[in-house]
């Protein structure tokens, strides 16, 4: 055999946590519904916006509110079963979200939960993120899993297990429902199948040009991938569609848009 060329490096201890959710996610029964909504005219705000102060609005920060609102109508979309084989049903939806970092001269990934999105302005949650994305070294999420991932796999995912069955201190460690974003890393569309142990989990995937009947005019349109995924055991597939079909409502009316603008504008 001829020389093979290849390299070792260590195992990074972060992915630790993503082998562990894997295990935990092996016992839930999620069902994912691949959905397309129309963002063509919350895009053209947001650059329009971004023309005319330098400001970016995070389209994560839009969807997350637009997911927070959905969420608050329907809060049985973020539920989650009890030892004794009951439901808890929070009022506060806290988002657990992903974000790519900088540390230590490299790309990472670190989580950030998100309190009571469903209480805050567009504004709120959009400078919340940019405040995170800069100072993520001090976050708690981060400090705890740090020490987390060190521990024997074993210890871990008992203290998984019994996480999951005390919903008050799943929704303090873990939030009560998860937003991650794939499509920032590609170019087009696309959805991701995430691998979820929330009761609700959406996942933003590409933006894909399709040509579109509008007023009697055919044009082209942005439409973001979303993948809605659902704990089948909590919740059935009727209020998921509705679920859904409010989500779509508020993305497609530019929810919190116009808002924000204003806040920014009299500032």
């Amino acid at each position: 055999m001829g020389n093979v060329n290849y390299q070792i490096v260590p195992f990074p201890k972060l992915r630790r946590l993503m082998t562990d959710g894997g295990w935990l996610a092996r016992q839930k029964h999620l069902i994912h519904g691949l959905v397309e909504m129309d963002v063509t005219d919350a895009r053209r705000l947001i650059r329009e916006h971004k023309m005319k102060t330098g400001e970016a609005l995070s389209l994560t920060a839009f969807i997350m509110a637009c997911v927070a609102r959905a969420v608050d109508e329907n809060k049985t979309m973020q539920a989650y079963r009890t030892w004794r084989e009951r439901l808890v049903i929070f009022d506060d939806v806290d988002v657990n979200t992903l974000f790519e970092v900088e540390a230590g001269g490299r790309r990472i990934i670190r989580p950030h939960i998100l309190r009571a999105v469903n209480h805050k302005t567009l504004r709120d949650i959009h400078e919340e993120i940019r405040a995170f994305q800069s100072k993520h070294e001090r976050g708690r999420e981060a400090n705890f899993i740090g020490w987390f991932v060190r521990l024997p796999a074993l210890v871990r995912r008992f203290f998984l297990v019994v996480l999951f069955k005390n919903p008050k201190l799943l929704k303090e460690m873990n939030g009560t429902i998860s937003l991650t974003s794939v499509g920032m890393f590609g170019a087009g569309g696309g959805w991701g199948i995430p691998v979820s142990n929330h009761t609700l989990q959406t996942t933003l995937g590409g933006i894909a040009v399709k040509p579109m009947l509008k007023n009697g005019q055919l044009e082209n349109r942005e439409f973001l991938c979303l993948t809605i995924s659902v704990d089948h055991d909590i919740v059935d597939g009727a209020p998921t569609a509705r679920f859904i079909q409010r989500l779509k409502e508020l993305v497609e009316n530019c929810h919190g848009i116009d808002e924000f603008i204003e806040k920014r504008e009299t500032q």
